[in-house]
């Protein structure tokens, strides 16, 4: 399992629904739309999108994190098992199958970097690039990290992006930022108890 893999899963899933003590790392950046405070996922289905060239890699993290969704009342569904491949980086061509599917809204989990640490500032947010669900599907997809081989010394920048289907708005977004994830064993714990607890500050989970 990739340390891309064991990083990316819990948070998201985290992010959406559940309780966790605070404690570990803390995002480096975090942003939440107004919108965010009517929108709940819970009974809802809900796309796993995971914006990296390794296409088995892609696959696999959908999968699971369809999988804890589930666990938490949420109908998850991998998005490489809704969209043919080859239409999956135009938004154009994939924005009527995610309407057609009924999806209410859609985990984005991009990669940013394995080796800088990247600065956010918090009008990123609302640039067309990322405040619509199609201005980021279009603009991530030019722009994925394919994560290889790490150094001694990594720091992996991770996004993870909610968007509203029907609203077409960017909910929630959150970076977060670690060193040598690979030589910590705790960090999942970790960076889930962080995420929770930006998003319970925020008011999106209780």
């Amino acid at each position: 399992m990739s340390v891309v893999h064991r990083v990316l899963v819990p948070a998201a899933v985290l992010l959406l629904t559940t309780q966790a003590t605070a404690g570990g790392p803390k995002f480096t950046s975090t942003w939440k739309a107004p919108e965010a405070n009517g929108v709940r996922f819970a009974g809802k289905k809900v796309a796993a999108l995971v914006m990296t060239s390794d296409e088995n890699l892609r696959m696999s993290i959908e999968e699971q994190l369809v999988r804890e969704l589930g666990t938490r009342s949420i109908q998850g569904v991998a998005t490489y098992r809704m969209i043919p491949k080859e239409v999956l980086h135009n938004s154009e061509q994939a924005r009527p199958w995610f309407e057609r599917s009924g999806v209410e809204g859609v985990v984005s989990l991009r990669p940013v970097s394995a080796e800088t640490q990247v600065t956010y500032a918090p009008s990123v947010w609302t640039t067309t690039s990322y405040s619509t669900l199609w201005g980021y599907y279009g603009y991530g997809w030019t722009g994925v990290y394919s994560p290889g081989g790490m150094r001694k010394d990594t720091t992996l920048v991770v996004e993870t992006l909610i968007h509203s289907v029907p609203l077409d708005k960017l909910l929630w977004a959150g970076v977060s930022t670690t060193t040598n994830p690979e030589k910590a064993p705790v960090f999942i714990k970790e960076l889930v108890d962080a995420a929770v607890k930006e998003m319970k500050k925020q008011g999106l989970v209780k």
